[in-house]
């Protein structure tokens, strides 16, 4: 019986959010697309997920799972923190605990400035942005538990691909713009080890 479960200790007492019951429902349906559980008892756990009253029974649903990963809790259904940057003669640094937007644009002139996406989580699985370095320079950071894409390019300036990578099923980067007499760099930074807090 559930009720006598471990996950049932008074610790995990805590009521879900809709968003917990929305990862986990994303966890079961990733596990029957790979094939560790049967669909009937997809179905039979989706129910304990809607009808679970506490983190234990929530945690519960995914018995016998894989613990989820960073990547798996970086997308988030709240409000993103900012959408736009900009320096001119003077330096912006985005960094930290933040919520990334769909897209996010920066411009420095004569100026730099920072995104750090390692510490931030995203709306969306792909989100995008765009970077503009005109007579300035641009650092873009993110997490080695991500797939990034760069298309931007350089007009006498340099807008740099190190940090393309192939993570297949994890969240996705697409870094874009233009470097004119400026530069973007790209950054890959090992991602924090421990899972995000809950808010």
């Amino acid at each position: 019986m559930v009720e006598h479960h471990p996950d049932l200790t008074s610790g995990r007492q805590v009521r879900p959010s809709d968003e917990d019951r929305d990862r986990a429902t994303q966890r079961l349906q990733e596990a029957a697309a790979a094939g560790r559980i049967e669909l009937g008892e997809l179905d039979q756990r989706l129910t304990e997920i809607y009808e679970a009253k506490t983190q234990g029974e929530l945690t519960h649903a995914g018995r016998g799972l894989p613990e989820p990963t960073r990547a798996d809790l970086l997308v988030v259904r709240d409000e993103p923190s900012s959408h736009f940057a900009m320096s001119v003669f003077g330096w912006f640094s985005r960094k930290g605990r933040w919520v990334a937007p769909r897209a996010f644009t920066s411009f420095s002139m004569f100026g730099g400035g920072e995104i750090d996406l390692c510490d931030a989580r995203f709306v969306d699985r792909e989100i995008r942005v765009n970077v503009f370095a005109l007579w300035g320079y641009t650092e873009v950071i993110v997490p080695d538990d991500v797939e990034v894409e760069i298309k931007g390019f350089g007009l006498f300036g340099a807008f740099d691909r190190s940090a393309v990578r192939r993570e297949r099923g994890a969240p996705r980067i697409v870094i874009s713009g233009l470097a004119l007499f400026g530069g973007v760099g790209t950054r890959v930074r090992e991602a924090p080890k421990a899972p995000f807090d809950r808010d």
